[in-house]
């Protein structure tokens, strides 16, 4: 799909951000009646809508969005496509949820055509959602990464994707090779990395499922490709870490294994990082590792409660995602409200101001794609999303009785969800509609 060339103006309440909210206390720009001007696919200006009105040319339409918020899309920085089919798989823990469903879900991924279908589904609820970039896993099969960006590149999409490295504790029909896992990761990214907006991740699945070997030539890679990205999985279970260390005694910890090979670097996003340690934050901290927080799967699977007091304290990347298929929704608005929780029963308090914060720029700073996407800075590609805090009776209700836009935000965090999104836009083109699609 081409961009459009056209001026593209939507006037709204504006809301973008330029720093943390915890740690900085104006981080957020915030125009009650403001306007978002589009060129080319990016953004041209962002502000008050008395200032930026008269200098736009002659003739623009200006879609009235007024009553409505609009935002940056959300990034969601770890997420299975090819677990979208078995969402909401009951297990009693995290490892035998892997056998019972995912490996066999994943096993359809070698037929093409199955890998094509659910892409297309997937990416329908990313956007229904208001997703406009995902940190996203594939299978072991190259081909599922294959169909993943055809389908995305088809709707011109911000995506990053990587098929999955495993080489042992998993079943025959799932396990690769070393070699043949390195090669074939080295052959997607030069068929995908920077290809449109494509970007490819490396994607060893967990470190149990690697062999030192493939952890060695994963961690070439990602040295060789030093602008790719890297995603894996790091202390989300107790169990899981105990089998860790039975496989890795030299290690001194769970992260510390993907350390050895290499693997501690910028644009390395590790999913869950629940049960680090006060060096294994400082370690992150220190290579500008990210790490993704799964609220809604931590929960599901009984992982545990993620520390957001101690990561900010070591000063952590973070951001939100959704971990589908073990977690629960597809929705940022929804991820939110288990994070507060989760923080809660930590003994923290997240902000909305800083939940919505994590799902935008932060998590494009743990990307390190901030001047690319996250925020209405001008040149900034124009992946943006229209919120409608009128979208149920409920929320109707309790957005009339709001105060602040703290108190706005908190009740979109905690009470919306897909049916909040009215609108979500794509290098300035419109790619969903609610009530269309």
């Amino acid at each position: 799909m081409s961009k459009t060339s056209s001026v593209q103006a939507y006037r709204a309440g504006l809301l973008h951000f330029h720093a943390d909210p915890a740690f900085i206390e104006h981080a957020h720009a915030w125009h009650e009646d403001g306007l978002l001007i589009v060129a080319d696919g990016k953004v041209q200006a962002a502000g008050d809508y008395a200032t930026l009105a008269p200098t736009l040319p002659p003739g623009t339409e200006v879609k009235d969005c007024r009553g409505k918020i609009i935002m940056p899309g959300f990034i969601d920085s770890h997420v299975h496509y090819p677990q979208t089919d078995m969402i909401a798989s009951p297990a009693p823990g995290l490892l035998p949820w892997l056998e019972q469903y995912t490996f066999p879900t994943e096993r359809q991924f070698e037929d093409p055509a199955h890998g094509a279908q659910v892409a297309e589904f997937f990416l329908d609820e990313l956007l229904r959602n208001g997703t406009t970039t995902a940190m996203v896993y594939g299978t072991v099969h190259p081909q599922s990464v294959d169909a993943f960006f055809t389908a995305s590149e088809k709707r011109g999409l911000r995506m990053i994707a990587g098929k999955v490295m495993m080489d042992r504790h998993c079943p025959d029909f799932l396990c690769d090779t070393a070699e043949r896992g390195a090669e074939e990761s080295e052959a997607l990214i030069q068929r995908w990395h920077k290809k449109g907006r494509s970007l490819y991740a490396i994607t060893p699945r967990f470190a149990p499922t690697s062999t030192e070997t493939q952890l060695q030539l994963a961690g070439e890679l990602a040295q060789k490709y030093p602008d790719t990205f890297l995603q894996t999985h790091v202390s989300e279970n107790k169990e899981e870490c105990a089998w860790v260390k039975t496989l890795f005694p030299q290690a001194r910890s769970y992260l510390d294994v993907y350390d050895r090979y290499g693997m501690m670097r910028p644009r390395a996003v590790y999913g869950h990082c629940i049960w680090l340690d006060e060096t294994d934050r400082a370690r992150m901290a220190e290579a500008k590792a990210a790490a993704a927080v799964c609220p809604t799967s931590n929960l599901f699977l009984g992982s545990g409660l993620f520390d957001f007091e101690q990561a900010d304290k070591a000063g952590m990347l973070l951001s939100l995602a959704t971990d589908v298929g073990a977690g629960t929704s597809f929705s940022m608005l929804q991820t939110m409200n288990e994070a507060y929780k989760v923080a809660r029963l930590k003994g923290s308090y997240l902000p909305a101001m800083r939940m919505f914060y994590l799902a935008t720029l932060g998590a494009a700073r743990s990307l390190h794609l901030e001047d690319t996407i996250g925020s209405f800075a001008a040149g900034r590609e124009a992946d943006f999303i229209v919120i409608d805090p009128q979208a149920t009776p409920l929320l109707a209700r309790r957005s009339a009785n709001t105060d602040s836009l703290e108190e706005q935000l908190f009740a979109l965090a905690l009470l919306g969800d897909d049916r909040a999104v009215a609108a979500t836009y794509s290098g300035g083109r419109l790619v969903h509609a609610r009530g269309q699609g």
